[in-house]
Protein backbone atom coordinates (compact mmCIF):
# COMPACT_ATOMS: atom_id res chain seq x y z
CA UNK A 1 0.00 0.00 0.00
CA UNK A 2 2.45 2.50 1.17
CA UNK A 3 5.11 1.61 -1.69
CA UNK A 4 2.86 2.25 -4.71
CA UNK A 5 1.93 5.83 -2.57
CA UNK A 6 5.44 6.65 -2.56
CA UNK A 7 6.01 5.90 -6.06
CA UNK A 8 3.03 7.75 -7.15
CA UNK A 9 3.41 10.85 -5.05
CA UNK A 10 6.62 12.18 -4.36
CA UNK A 11 7.06 14.21 -7.21
CA UNK A 12 4.01 15.99 -6.39
CA UNK A 13 5.02 16.34 -2.61
CA UNK A 14 6.45 19.82 -1.81
CA UNK A 15 10.32 19.67 -0.78
CA UNK A 16 10.90 21.06 2.80
CA UNK A 17 12.80 24.18 2.68
CA UNK A 18 16.45 22.05 3.20
CA UNK A 19 17.95 18.90 1.76
CA UNK A 20 16.15 15.84 3.23
CA UNK A 21 12.32 17.17 3.58
CA UNK A 22 9.25 15.81 2.75
CA UNK A 23 10.35 14.27 -0.14
CA UNK A 24 12.86 12.61 2.27
CA UNK A 25 10.43 11.66 4.46
CA UNK A 26 7.94 9.58 2.16
CA UNK A 27 11.08 8.01 0.73
CA UNK A 28 11.90 6.55 3.68
CA UNK A 29 8.05 5.44 4.40
CA UNK A 30 8.19 3.45 1.67
CA UNK A 31 11.06 1.65 2.04
CA UNK A 32 9.84 0.58 5.81
CA UNK A 33 9.36 -3.12 6.30
CA UNK A 34 5.70 -3.41 7.50
CA UNK A 35 6.77 -5.07 10.54
CA UNK A 36 8.55 -1.74 11.67
CA UNK A 37 4.87 -0.40 11.32
CA UNK A 38 3.72 -2.56 13.93
CA UNK A 39 5.98 -1.34 16.74
CA UNK A 40 5.82 2.11 16.10
CA UNK A 41 10.07 2.34 14.67
CA UNK A 42 8.61 4.27 11.59
CA UNK A 43 7.43 7.02 13.17
CA UNK A 44 9.77 7.41 15.34
CA UNK A 45 12.82 8.06 13.25
CA UNK A 46 10.57 9.80 10.79
CA UNK A 47 10.07 12.56 13.51
CA UNK A 48 13.86 12.42 14.40
CA UNK A 49 14.47 13.19 10.43
CA UNK A 50 11.95 15.63 10.45
CA UNK A 51 13.18 17.08 13.40
CA UNK A 52 16.91 17.03 12.76
CA UNK A 53 16.37 18.58 8.89
CA UNK A 54 14.74 21.55 10.16
CA UNK A 55 17.23 22.07 13.72
CA UNK A 56 13.83 21.28 16.04
CA UNK A 57 14.76 19.98 19.60
CA UNK A 58 11.82 17.84 19.50
CA UNK A 59 8.30 16.89 18.45
CA UNK A 60 5.62 15.10 19.40
CA UNK A 61 2.24 13.84 17.25
CA UNK A 62 -0.92 13.53 19.37
CA UNK A 63 -4.30 12.79 18.76
CA UNK A 64 -7.08 15.68 19.42
CA UNK A 65 -7.98 12.87 21.99
CA UNK A 66 -5.18 12.82 23.79
CA UNK A 67 -3.51 9.77 22.16
CA UNK A 68 0.61 9.52 21.54
CA UNK A 69 1.23 8.78 17.94
CA UNK A 70 4.84 9.36 17.73
CA UNK A 71 7.40 11.74 19.09
CA UNK A 72 11.65 12.23 19.79
CA UNK A 73 13.94 14.83 21.75
CA UNK A 74 12.10 17.26 24.20
CA UNK A 75 9.39 18.20 24.98
CA UNK A 76 7.40 20.75 22.66
CA UNK A 77 6.32 23.97 23.62
CA UNK A 78 4.60 25.34 20.68
CA UNK A 79 0.98 24.11 19.14
CA UNK A 80 -0.22 23.52 16.33
CA UNK A 81 -3.67 21.65 14.73
CA UNK A 82 -3.05 19.84 11.57
CA UNK A 83 -4.70 17.47 9.17
CA UNK A 84 -6.24 13.93 10.46
CA UNK A 85 -7.31 14.63 13.91
CA UNK A 86 -3.23 15.18 14.79
CA UNK A 87 -1.72 18.30 16.52
CA UNK A 88 2.12 18.86 16.50
CA UNK A 89 3.88 20.02 19.86
CA UNK A 90 7.52 21.24 18.70
CA UNK A 91 10.62 22.90 20.39
CA UNK A 92 12.65 25.15 18.44
CA UNK A 93 13.30 28.93 16.99
CA UNK A 94 11.44 30.44 14.22
CA UNK A 95 14.59 30.58 12.43
CA UNK A 96 15.40 26.51 12.94
CA UNK A 97 12.20 26.17 11.01
CA UNK A 98 12.49 28.58 8.38
CA UNK A 99 10.30 31.04 9.90
CA UNK A 100 11.03 34.57 10.62
CA UNK A 101 7.43 35.74 10.77
CA UNK A 102 6.26 33.26 13.67
CA UNK A 103 3.49 31.71 11.35
CA UNK A 104 3.69 28.57 13.03
CA UNK A 105 3.62 30.64 16.56
CA UNK A 106 0.38 31.91 15.15
CA UNK A 107 -1.46 28.42 14.08
CA UNK A 108 1.18 27.99 11.34
CA UNK A 109 2.98 24.71 10.54
CA UNK A 110 6.37 24.22 9.96
CA UNK A 111 7.48 23.12 6.53
CA UNK A 112 6.82 18.86 5.74
CA UNK A 113 4.41 19.61 9.00
CA UNK A 114 1.39 18.38 7.23
CA UNK A 115 3.09 15.55 5.24
CA UNK A 116 4.52 14.06 7.86
CA UNK A 117 0.71 14.11 9.53
CA UNK A 118 -0.37 12.59 6.75
CA UNK A 119 2.50 9.73 6.53
CA UNK A 120 2.35 9.17 10.02
CA UNK A 121 -1.64 8.77 10.12
CA UNK A 122 -1.32 5.83 7.16
CA UNK A 123 0.98 4.23 9.79
CA UNK A 124 -1.43 4.80 12.93
CA UNK A 125 -3.82 3.15 10.79
CA UNK A 126 -1.51 0.31 9.51
CA UNK A 127 -0.97 -0.02 13.33
CA UNK A 128 -5.06 0.00 14.45
CA UNK A 129 -5.52 -2.62 11.19
CA UNK A 130 -2.62 -4.98 12.75
CA UNK A 131 -4.24 -4.93 15.73
CA UNK A 132 -7.46 -5.88 14.77
CA UNK A 133 -6.09 -8.36 12.56
CA UNK A 134 -4.28 -9.92 15.74
CA UNK A 135 -7.32 -9.77 17.69
CA UNK A 136 -9.67 -11.81 15.18
CA UNK A 137 -6.74 -13.80 14.94
CA UNK A 138 -7.12 -14.47 18.62
CA UNK A 139 -10.54 -14.58 18.47
CA UNK A 140 -11.20 -17.07 15.82
CA UNK A 141 -8.32 -19.07 17.62
CA UNK A 142 -10.12 -18.96 20.53
CA UNK A 143 -13.63 -19.76 18.78
CA UNK A 144 -12.34 -22.74 17.27
CA UNK A 145 -10.31 -23.97 20.55
CA UNK A 146 -13.69 -23.53 22.26
CA UNK A 147 -15.74 -25.24 19.10
CA UNK A 148 -13.57 -28.41 19.93
CA UNK A 149 -14.15 -28.18 23.26
CA UNK A 150 -17.95 -27.94 23.17
CA UNK A 151 -17.58 -30.76 20.35
CA UNK A 152 -15.43 -33.10 22.81
CA UNK A 153 -18.17 -32.48 25.89
CA UNK A 154 -20.57 -33.30 23.74
CA UNK A 155 -19.72 -36.50 22.27
CA UNK A 156 -19.10 -37.38 25.84
CA UNK A 157 -21.94 -36.96 27.46
CA UNK A 158 -23.48 -37.90 24.39
CA UNK A 159 -22.46 -41.44 25.64
CA UNK A 160 -24.39 -41.66 29.12
CA UNK A 161 -27.90 -42.72 28.22
CA UNK A 162 -29.03 -42.74 32.75
CA UNK A 163 -30.09 -40.06 33.47
CA UNK A 164 -28.65 -39.54 37.07
CA UNK A 165 -25.26 -39.76 35.90
CA UNK A 166 -25.91 -37.66 32.74
CA UNK A 167 -27.11 -34.60 35.20
CA UNK A 168 -23.24 -35.06 36.70
CA UNK A 169 -21.69 -35.51 33.67
CA UNK A 170 -23.32 -31.92 32.25
CA UNK A 171 -23.15 -29.84 35.15
CA UNK A 172 -19.08 -31.17 35.47
CA UNK A 173 -18.36 -30.72 31.93
CA UNK A 174 -20.25 -27.24 31.94
CA UNK A 175 -17.84 -26.19 34.80
CA UNK A 176 -14.98 -27.06 33.55
CA UNK A 177 -15.50 -25.67 29.82
CA UNK A 178 -15.97 -22.23 31.74
CA UNK A 179 -12.95 -22.05 34.23
CA UNK A 180 -15.74 -21.73 36.60
CA UNK A 181 -15.68 -22.30 40.73
CA UNK A 182 -19.19 -23.10 41.37
CA UNK A 183 -22.40 -24.33 38.72
CA UNK A 184 -26.10 -25.64 39.42
CA UNK A 185 -28.27 -27.51 37.11
CA UNK A 186 -32.29 -27.43 37.14
CA UNK A 187 -34.26 -29.49 35.38
CA UNK A 188 -38.53 -29.05 35.55
CA UNK A 189 -40.00 -31.47 37.66
CA UNK A 190 -44.09 -32.23 37.38
CA UNK A 191 -45.02 -29.00 38.68
CA UNK A 192 -43.33 -26.74 35.91
CA UNK A 193 -40.53 -25.52 38.50
CA UNK A 194 -37.30 -25.82 38.06
CA UNK A 195 -35.88 -28.12 40.21
CA UNK A 196 -32.11 -28.27 41.59
CA UNK A 197 -30.76 -31.95 40.02
CA UNK A 198 -26.57 -31.25 40.87
CA UNK A 199 -24.42 -28.51 42.19
CA UNK A 200 -20.72 -28.11 42.53
CA UNK A 201 -19.71 -25.77 44.79
CA UNK A 202 -23.05 -25.61 46.76
CA UNK A 203 -25.26 -22.50 47.76
CA UNK A 204 -27.56 -23.07 44.83
CA UNK A 205 -31.66 -22.39 45.65
CA UNK A 206 -33.17 -25.91 45.47
CA UNK A 207 -36.27 -24.49 43.16
CA UNK A 208 -36.57 -21.57 41.21
CA UNK A 209 -40.75 -20.66 41.04
CA UNK A 210 -40.10 -18.61 37.94
CA UNK A 211 -38.03 -19.89 34.93
CA UNK A 212 -36.65 -18.08 32.83
CA UNK A 213 -38.40 -17.91 28.79
CA UNK A 214 -37.51 -20.38 25.93
CA UNK A 215 -35.11 -18.39 23.51
CA UNK A 216 -34.81 -15.60 26.39
CA UNK A 217 -31.41 -13.57 25.50
CA UNK A 218 -28.15 -13.70 27.67
CA UNK A 219 -29.28 -10.16 29.58
CA UNK A 220 -32.33 -11.50 30.41
CA UNK A 221 -30.91 -15.05 31.82
CA UNK A 222 -27.85 -13.07 33.54
CA UNK A 223 -30.57 -11.77 35.58
CA UNK A 224 -32.81 -15.17 36.28
CA UNK A 225 -29.30 -16.62 37.50
CA UNK A 226 -28.42 -13.58 39.70
CA UNK A 227 -30.43 -15.10 42.81
CA UNK A 228 -29.43 -18.69 42.24
CA UNK A 229 -26.26 -18.89 43.62
CA UNK A 230 -27.10 -15.89 45.90
CA UNK A 231 -23.15 -15.84 47.09
CA UNK A 232 -21.91 -15.71 44.20
CA UNK A 233 -20.00 -12.68 42.38
CA UNK A 234 -20.69 -13.06 38.77
CA UNK A 235 -22.89 -15.70 37.23
CA UNK A 236 -24.09 -17.02 33.81
CA UNK A 237 -27.03 -19.32 33.24
CA UNK A 238 -28.60 -20.34 29.58
CA UNK A 239 -31.80 -22.08 29.07
CA UNK A 240 -31.89 -26.17 27.76
CA UNK A 241 -34.62 -26.61 25.03
CA UNK A 242 -36.20 -29.26 25.25
CA UNK A 243 -37.01 -31.84 21.98
CA UNK A 244 -39.20 -30.71 19.15
CA UNK A 245 -39.54 -26.70 20.66
CA UNK A 246 -41.70 -27.23 23.67
CA UNK A 247 -40.08 -24.77 25.99
CA UNK A 248 -37.26 -24.93 28.49
CA UNK A 249 -36.55 -28.14 30.09
CA UNK A 250 -33.87 -27.24 32.35
CA UNK A 251 -31.19 -24.32 33.32
CA UNK A 252 -27.56 -24.57 33.53
CA UNK A 253 -25.84 -21.99 35.77
CA UNK A 254 -22.27 -21.60 35.97
CA UNK A 255 -20.52 -18.92 38.73
CA UNK A 256 -17.19 -17.15 39.46
CA UNK A 257 -14.80 -17.89 36.59
CA UNK A 258 -11.28 -18.05 37.60
CA UNK A 259 -8.27 -16.50 35.96
CA UNK A 260 -5.02 -14.99 36.62
CA UNK A 261 -6.22 -12.12 38.72
CA UNK A 262 -8.62 -14.23 40.78
CA UNK A 263 -12.55 -14.20 39.87
CA UNK A 264 -14.08 -12.04 37.11
CA UNK A 265 -16.64 -12.05 34.72
CA UNK A 266 -17.78 -13.80 32.33
CA UNK A 267 -17.60 -12.76 28.74
CA UNK A 268 -19.24 -12.81 25.68
CA UNK A 269 -17.89 -15.54 23.89
CA UNK A 270 -18.69 -18.13 27.06
CA UNK A 271 -22.31 -16.92 26.80
CA UNK A 272 -21.90 -18.61 23.16
CA UNK A 273 -19.64 -21.62 24.70
CA UNK A 274 -22.30 -22.46 27.48
CA UNK A 275 -25.37 -22.33 24.86
CA UNK A 276 -23.99 -24.27 22.09
CA UNK A 277 -22.92 -26.80 24.97
CA UNK A 278 -26.43 -26.34 26.09
CA UNK A 279 -27.77 -27.40 23.06
CA UNK A 280 -25.52 -30.34 23.03
CA UNK A 281 -26.75 -30.91 26.73
CA UNK A 282 -30.58 -30.81 25.20
CA UNK A 283 -30.08 -33.05 22.79
CA UNK A 284 -28.12 -35.84 25.41
CA UNK A 285 -31.35 -35.78 27.76
CA UNK A 286 -33.80 -35.96 25.05
CA UNK A 287 -31.96 -39.47 24.08
CA UNK A 288 -31.69 -39.90 27.84
CA UNK A 289 -35.05 -39.47 28.41
CA UNK A 290 -36.09 -41.57 25.34
CA UNK A 291 -34.16 -44.21 26.26
CA UNK A 292 -35.73 -44.45 30.11
CA UNK A 293 -39.31 -44.34 27.96
CA UNK A 294 -37.94 -47.30 26.08
CA UNK A 295 -36.93 -49.19 29.47
CA UNK A 296 -40.30 -48.19 30.62
CA UNK A 297 -42.01 -49.61 28.17
CA UNK A 298 -40.17 -52.77 27.83
CA UNK A 299 -40.51 -53.38 31.52
CA UNK A 300 -44.43 -52.90 30.81
CA UNK A 301 -44.61 -55.03 28.04
CA UNK A 302 -42.79 -57.94 29.94
CA UNK A 303 -45.07 -57.60 32.91
CA UNK A 304 -48.67 -57.40 30.87
CA UNK A 305 -46.81 -60.12 28.61
CA UNK A 306 -46.66 -61.97 32.07
CA UNK A 307 -50.32 -61.15 33.09
CA UNK A 308 -51.39 -62.40 29.77
CA UNK A 309 -49.79 -65.54 30.83
CA UNK A 310 -51.28 -65.77 34.11
CA UNK A 311 -54.58 -64.87 32.85
CA UNK A 312 -54.33 -67.87 30.14
CA UNK A 313 -53.29 -70.25 33.07
CA UNK A 314 -56.80 -68.89 35.11
CA UNK A 315 -59.03 -69.83 32.04
CA UNK A 316 -59.53 -73.28 31.23
CA UNK A 317 -58.14 -74.32 28.13
CA UNK A 318 -60.76 -76.94 28.16
CA UNK A 319 -64.57 -77.16 29.64
CA UNK A 320 -65.30 -80.42 30.86
CA UNK A 321 -68.48 -82.57 30.24
CA UNK A 322 -70.45 -83.61 33.40
CA UNK A 323 -72.62 -87.01 32.48
CA UNK A 324 -75.15 -85.42 30.06
CA UNK A 325 -73.74 -81.53 30.21
CA UNK A 326 -71.51 -81.11 27.47
CA UNK A 327 -69.69 -77.55 28.09
CA UNK A 328 -67.96 -75.55 25.55
CA UNK A 329 -65.91 -72.51 26.37
CA UNK A 330 -64.40 -69.08 24.84
CA UNK A 331 -62.87 -65.73 25.32
CA UNK A 332 -61.00 -63.12 23.79
CA UNK A 333 -59.85 -60.07 24.82
CA UNK A 334 -59.67 -56.60 24.14
CA UNK A 335 -56.43 -56.02 24.98
CA UNK A 336 -53.32 -58.18 25.75
CA UNK A 337 -55.02 -59.18 29.68
CA UNK A 338 -59.00 -58.52 29.63
CA UNK A 339 -61.43 -58.67 32.32
CA UNK A 340 -63.37 -61.31 30.94
CA UNK A 341 -63.41 -64.76 33.00
CA UNK A 342 -64.84 -68.14 32.68
CA UNK A 343 -64.45 -71.24 34.32
CA UNK A 344 -65.40 -74.82 35.48
CA UNK A 345 -65.78 -75.57 39.41
CA UNK A 346 -65.58 -78.81 40.95
CA UNK A 347 -68.54 -79.09 43.51
CA UNK A 348 -69.88 -81.01 46.08
CA UNK A 349 -70.34 -84.56 45.08
CA UNK A 350 -70.35 -85.00 41.17
CA UNK A 351 -71.88 -81.70 40.30
CA UNK A 352 -70.56 -78.95 38.26
CA UNK A 353 -70.37 -75.05 38.61
CA UNK A 354 -69.94 -72.99 35.13
CA UNK A 355 -69.07 -69.62 36.00
CA UNK A 356 -68.96 -66.50 33.87
CA UNK A 357 -68.15 -63.23 34.68
CA UNK A 358 -67.10 -59.59 33.66
CA UNK A 359 -64.90 -57.23 35.66
CA UNK A 360 -65.30 -53.34 35.45
CA UNK A 361 -62.64 -51.64 33.06
CA UNK A 362 -60.09 -53.29 30.81
CA UNK A 363 -56.64 -53.96 30.82
CA UNK A 364 -53.96 -54.77 33.68
CA UNK A 365 -56.64 -53.59 37.23
CA UNK A 366 -59.54 -55.12 35.71
CA UNK A 367 -57.02 -58.94 35.00
CA UNK A 368 -55.58 -58.22 38.28
CA UNK A 369 -59.26 -58.38 40.22
CA UNK A 370 -59.70 -61.27 37.55
CA UNK A 371 -56.86 -63.05 39.62
CA UNK A 372 -58.50 -61.96 42.76
CA UNK A 373 -61.89 -63.86 41.84
CA UNK A 374 -60.63 -66.58 41.15
CA UNK A 375 -58.94 -67.60 43.90
CA UNK A 376 -61.69 -66.36 45.99
CA UNK A 377 -64.40 -68.62 44.25
CA UNK A 378 -62.34 -71.55 44.45
CA UNK A 379 -61.72 -70.97 48.25
CA UNK A 380 -65.29 -70.49 49.12
CA UNK A 381 -66.40 -73.19 46.87
CA UNK A 382 -63.17 -75.33 48.48
CA UNK A 383 -64.42 -74.54 52.46
CA UNK A 384 -68.13 -75.11 51.32
CA UNK A 385 -67.36 -77.85 49.87
CA UNK A 386 -65.53 -79.85 52.53
CA UNK A 387 -67.15 -78.14 55.59
CA UNK A 388 -69.72 -80.92 55.73
CA UNK A 389 -73.39 -80.62 55.06
CA UNK A 390 -74.39 -77.88 57.83
CA UNK A 391 -72.75 -75.20 55.89
CA UNK A 392 -75.09 -76.09 52.46
CA UNK A 393 -74.38 -76.31 48.66
CA UNK A 394 -72.11 -74.70 47.28
CA UNK A 395 -74.81 -72.47 45.09
CA UNK A 396 -76.09 -70.82 47.68
CA UNK A 397 -76.88 -67.41 48.57
CA UNK A 398 -74.51 -67.87 51.51
CA UNK A 399 -71.82 -68.18 49.09
CA UNK A 400 -72.51 -65.46 47.15
CA UNK A 401 -72.87 -63.06 50.01
CA UNK A 402 -69.61 -64.25 51.22
CA UNK A 403 -67.87 -63.88 48.13
CA UNK A 404 -69.38 -59.73 47.63
CA UNK A 405 -68.00 -58.93 50.87
CA UNK A 406 -64.59 -60.09 49.81
CA UNK A 407 -64.58 -57.96 47.14
CA UNK A 408 -65.72 -55.00 48.74
CA UNK A 409 -63.34 -55.40 50.94
CA UNK A 410 -60.39 -55.85 48.13
CA UNK A 411 -60.93 -53.84 45.66
CA UNK A 412 -61.82 -50.22 44.56
CA UNK A 413 -64.82 -48.14 45.06
CA UNK A 414 -65.12 -47.81 41.30
CA UNK A 415 -64.89 -51.23 40.45
CA UNK A 416 -67.53 -54.56 40.46
CA UNK A 417 -67.90 -57.50 38.74
CA UNK A 418 -71.17 -58.96 37.48
CA UNK A 419 -71.06 -62.50 37.56
CA UNK A 420 -73.13 -65.77 36.49
CA UNK A 421 -73.12 -69.05 38.17
CA UNK A 422 -75.28 -72.09 36.83
CA UNK A 423 -74.57 -75.58 38.84
CA UNK A 424 -75.06 -78.68 37.01
CA UNK A 425 -75.74 -82.05 38.33
CA UNK A 426 -74.91 -85.06 36.24
CA UNK A 427 -78.18 -87.18 38.08
CA UNK A 428 -80.87 -85.24 36.91
CA UNK A 429 -81.85 -82.42 34.84
CA UNK A 430 -82.20 -79.80 37.65
CA UNK A 431 -80.01 -76.64 37.22
CA UNK A 432 -79.81 -74.30 39.81
CA UNK A 433 -78.46 -70.49 39.06
CA UNK A 434 -77.26 -67.44 40.72
CA UNK A 435 -76.96 -64.01 38.57
CA UNK A 436 -75.19 -61.36 40.26
CA UNK A 437 -76.24 -58.52 37.93
CA UNK A 438 -74.71 -59.88 34.57
CA UNK A 439 -76.45 -60.12 30.99
CA UNK A 440 -78.81 -62.76 31.34
CA UNK A 441 -78.63 -66.34 30.49
CA UNK A 442 -79.96 -67.61 27.65
CA UNK A 443 -81.82 -71.17 27.92
CA UNK A 444 -82.83 -72.22 24.23
CA UNK A 445 -84.95 -74.96 24.37
CA UNK A 446 -84.92 -77.55 21.67
CA UNK A 447 -88.55 -76.56 20.45
CA UNK A 448 -86.82 -72.99 19.65
CA UNK A 449 -88.46 -70.99 22.44
CA UNK A 450 -85.65 -69.21 24.31
CA UNK A 451 -86.19 -68.55 28.31
CA UNK A 452 -83.68 -65.71 29.59
CA UNK A 453 -82.21 -65.87 33.54
CA UNK A 454 -82.34 -62.54 34.43
CA UNK A 455 -79.89 -60.71 37.51
CA UNK A 456 -81.15 -62.42 41.31
CA UNK A 457 -78.80 -59.80 42.78
CA UNK A 458 -76.47 -56.94 42.32
CA UNK A 459 -72.94 -56.96 41.15
CA UNK A 460 -70.38 -58.37 43.00
CA UNK A 461 -68.52 -55.33 44.87
CA UNK A 462 -70.75 -52.43 44.83
CA UNK A 463 -72.37 -52.86 48.94
CA UNK A 464 -71.40 -55.26 51.73
CA UNK A 465 -74.52 -55.75 52.71
CA UNK A 466 -75.96 -57.55 49.39
CA UNK A 467 -78.45 -60.19 49.19
CA UNK A 468 -78.67 -63.06 46.32
CA UNK A 469 -81.25 -65.73 45.42
CA UNK A 470 -80.98 -69.19 44.20
CA UNK A 471 -82.83 -69.72 41.20
CA UNK A 472 -83.98 -73.24 39.34
CA UNK A 473 -84.77 -74.15 35.99
CA UNK A 474 -84.88 -77.70 34.19
CA UNK A 475 -83.03 -78.86 31.17
CA UNK A 476 -84.32 -81.28 28.60
CA UNK A 477 -82.59 -82.57 26.19
CA UNK A 478 -80.69 -80.80 23.35
CA UNK A 479 -81.78 -77.87 25.59
CA UNK A 480 -78.87 -75.18 25.84
CA UNK A 481 -77.80 -72.45 27.99
CA UNK A 482 -75.46 -69.64 26.47
CA UNK A 483 -73.71 -67.63 28.86
CA UNK A 484 -71.90 -64.75 27.77
CA UNK A 485 -70.17 -61.03 28.69
CA UNK A 486 -71.65 -57.73 27.46
CA UNK A 487 -68.70 -57.64 24.51
CA UNK A 488 -70.87 -59.87 22.50
CA UNK A 489 -74.61 -58.01 22.78
CA UNK A 490 -72.71 -54.12 22.74
CA UNK A 491 -70.31 -54.68 19.87
CA UNK A 492 -71.16 -51.98 17.92
CA UNK A 493 -71.43 -51.79 13.58
CA UNK A 494 -69.86 -48.84 11.82
CA UNK A 495 -73.00 -47.56 12.16
CA UNK A 496 -73.49 -47.22 15.80
CA UNK A 497 -75.68 -49.72 15.73
CA UNK A 498 -75.03 -52.64 19.14
CA UNK A 499 -75.64 -56.47 18.08
CA UNK A 500 -78.21 -56.91 21.05
CA UNK A 501 -79.44 -59.31 22.89
CA UNK A 502 -82.51 -59.89 20.43
CA UNK A 503 -79.81 -60.86 17.50
CA UNK A 504 -78.04 -63.01 19.98
CA UNK A 505 -81.52 -65.24 21.06
CA UNK A 506 -82.18 -65.52 17.01
CA UNK A 507 -79.05 -66.86 16.27
CA UNK A 508 -79.14 -69.09 18.87
CA UNK A 509 -82.41 -70.49 17.78
CA UNK A 510 -81.20 -70.80 14.11
CA UNK A 511 -77.77 -72.90 15.27
CA UNK A 512 -79.50 -74.25 18.33
CA UNK A 513 -78.79 -78.13 16.94
CA UNK A 514 -75.34 -77.68 15.77
CA UNK A 515 -72.11 -78.63 17.81
CA UNK A 516 -71.44 -76.35 20.60
CA UNK A 517 -67.42 -75.80 19.20
CA UNK A 518 -69.32 -75.05 16.18
CA UNK A 519 -71.79 -72.43 17.40
CA UNK A 520 -69.20 -70.80 19.51
CA UNK A 521 -67.24 -70.34 16.27
CA UNK A 522 -70.27 -69.11 14.23
CA UNK A 523 -70.61 -66.06 16.88
CA UNK A 524 -67.54 -65.11 16.76
CA UNK A 525 -67.84 -64.98 12.91
CA UNK A 526 -71.00 -63.29 13.48
CA UNK A 527 -69.91 -60.60 15.82
CA UNK A 528 -66.66 -60.42 14.05
CA UNK A 529 -68.64 -59.45 10.39
CA UNK A 530 -71.05 -57.15 12.50
CA UNK A 531 -68.27 -55.09 13.68
CA UNK A 532 -66.07 -54.87 10.47
CA UNK A 533 -63.74 -52.52 10.59
CA UNK A 534 -63.71 -51.30 14.03
CA UNK A 535 -61.53 -52.16 16.73
CA UNK A 536 -62.81 -54.34 19.43
CA UNK A 537 -64.44 -52.55 21.80
CA UNK A 538 -64.65 -55.21 24.65
CA UNK A 539 -63.78 -58.52 26.31
CA UNK A 540 -66.10 -61.06 24.19
CA UNK A 541 -66.81 -64.33 26.01
CA UNK A 542 -69.17 -67.18 25.07
CA UNK A 543 -70.37 -70.53 27.57
CA UNK A 544 -72.34 -73.01 25.61
CA UNK A 545 -74.04 -75.82 27.96
CA UNK A 546 -76.21 -78.51 26.33
CA UNK A 547 -78.05 -81.31 28.19
CA UNK A 548 -77.98 -84.77 26.15
CA UNK A 549 -80.52 -87.28 25.56
CA UNK A 550 -77.73 -89.48 27.34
Amino acid sequence: MLTGRAAEQPAARPAASRSGGAGDLWRLAAAADESDWEIGTVQTRLVKHWCRTLGLEGAQFYRRDGGPVAAWGVLGRQETRLEHDLVLCYAGSDEATGDPDGAAARGGAPPGARELAGILAVGLRLRELADELKDRKFHDNYNVVTLQAVYDVGLAIASTLNLEELTEEILLRAVSLLDARRGAFYLRDAQDRLALAGTIGGGAREVLDAPPAPGANGAALEAAAAGVIPDAEHSLAVAIEGDGGRGSVGLLVVADKESRTGIGPFAASDHRALSLFANQAGIALTNANLHRQALEKERLEREVELAAEIQRNILPSDMPSVGRFETVGWSRPSRQVGGDYYGSLQLKGLRRGVVVADVTGKGMPAALLVSTLDSALRLLVDDSRFGGESVGVETSAELFERLNKHIVESSAMNRFITLILVEIDPRNRSVRYVNAGHNPGLLVRRSGEVTPLPASGLPLGLLPSATYRVDEVRMEAGDVICLYSDGITECESAADEEYGQERLESFLRERRDRPLPEIVQAIDDEVGRFGAGLPQGDDQTVVLIRCRAT
